[in-house]
């Protein structure tokens, strides 16, 4: 337990240092990173303003070096729907799978403004049920899990592109 919630930790600064070195600025909006209060260890809350926004009615740009890797885990996932699993084993294998990916993505944000804080309403939530499915202790919750990171991406895919 206390390796996971190491491993969480160290995500959360990889995402707080890389999203906070101004490469790239695509979306031309400054914002300020506001931190999320946290009532349990290793959790946070989303409220109302958690909401993810088009941006004027359109989708927000993400950055390539960043949406390769979303798009990666998101043929992962694609993939593996595609047969029934029903072993824990398979559902570590993908988690790890997509954990990489997030360190990769989170290593590779230069994204700023608004269009950077709308990807983190859905990212963080998306980091947490990763983390969740490599917490699982069998495979029915592994299961339901990885049905909520499959649907997230339809919420990804009507805001960002």
């Amino acid at each position: 337990m206390k390796k996971h919630f190491a491993i969480l930790i160290m995500v959360v600064i990889v995402i707080s240092y890389g999203c906070n070195n101004p490469v790239n600025n695509e979306n031309k909006e400054v914002s300020s990173i506001k931190p999320l209060e946290s009532t349990n260890e290793g959790e946070h809350q989303h409220s109302e303003s958690d909401s993810i926004e088009l941006n004027n009615g359109a989708k927000w740009k993400v950055v390539s070096e960043m949406m390769q890797h979303i798009r990666n885990m998101e043929s992962d996932i694609n993939r593996f729907s595609e047969t029934k699993h029903t072993e824990l084993i398979d559902f570590t294998q993908i988690g790890a799978s997509l954990q990489k990916n997030i360190d990769l993505l989170t290593s590779n944000c230069t994204m700023e403004g608004k269009a950077h804080d709308e990807l983190h309403k859905w990212l963080l939530p998306y980091i947490d049920m990763v983390d969740k499915l490599n917490k699982s202790k069998n495979s029915d919750e592994a299961l339901r899990t990885f049905e909520e990171i499959k649907a997230s991406y339809k919420t990804f895919n009507l805001y960002f592109e």
